[in-house]
């Protein structure tokens, strides 16, 4: 199994090195145990150092596509290798390994799963917002799906930049306006709560609209 760790040295011994290892925000003891009566409590640790894929970006991709088989109707496995092929096909990217890609391919793969995710509206058992690795691109991305950034569910535009009270805003130039895809709920909550609180709680922004995104949404510029 693959989990994120936060290891601290404890005390070199004439045997090795022995560390305290934490597993944040897990309970995992059922599965030690079982892992335990099978005698497989052997294993290898990686560190991260920066230029490989690290053990996060391992959990939400397999997390991700765990739940995209289960909604498509494949085994996770068979998907797996179908969603590394389109991968490919769409950027050009040599054949990946999720045990030894650098971390820009494995954040490119997260930002291509969820796109794929948003795009066929298939449900994730996490915010999608929790498993992005890179927010600007997700942000984006429900922008041009027009999905709620937040939950996922089908958006409306949600101008954070206040267009003003009695402007009509058919007439107002929106290129360069920061703006969010969100549902309806949390469209309102987002003007009941106030900018600031709900792009705090939810972990999101908004975006200066760009030619496309205002093309996408009909929207002047």
């Amino acid at each position: 199994m693959y989990r994120a760790i936060k290891a601290t040295v404890n005390k070199e011994t004439s045997a090795g090195t022995l560390f305290h290892v934490l597993v944040p925000g897990e309970s995992l003891t059922d599965e030690m145990k079982k892992l335990t009566n099978k005698g497989m409590l052997t294993g290898e640790l990686r560190i991260d150092d920066g230029r490989r894929i690290t053990a996060d970006q391992r959990k939400k991709i397999y997390a991700t596509l765990a739940d995209m088989a289960s909604h498509i109707g494949y085994l996770p496995e068979e998907w797996k290798e179908l969603a590394k092929y389109y991968f490919i096909a769409r950027t050009g990217s040599p054949y990946i390994s999720f045990s030894d890609c650098s971390i820009t391919t494995a954040r490119n793969f997260i930002n291509f799963i969820l796109d794929f995710a948003l795009e066929h509206g298939i449900p994730l058992s996490d915010l999608a917002v929790n498993r992005t690795d890179d927010i600007n691109a997700y942000l984006y991305s429900c922008l041009m799906h027009k999905r709620c950034c937040v939950c996922g569910g089908k958006a409306e535009i949600h101008h954070e930049d206040a267009v003003g009270m009695g402007r009509r805003r058919k007439d107002i130039i929106h290129l360069g306006m920061r703006v969010m895809a969100l549902c309806r709920k949390h469209h309102t909550e987002a003007h009941t709560i106030g900018k600031a609180a709900f792009n705090a709680k939810y972990h999101v922004y908004g975006l200066a609209a760009d030619k496309r995104i205002c093309e996408r949404w009909g929207l002047n510029h």
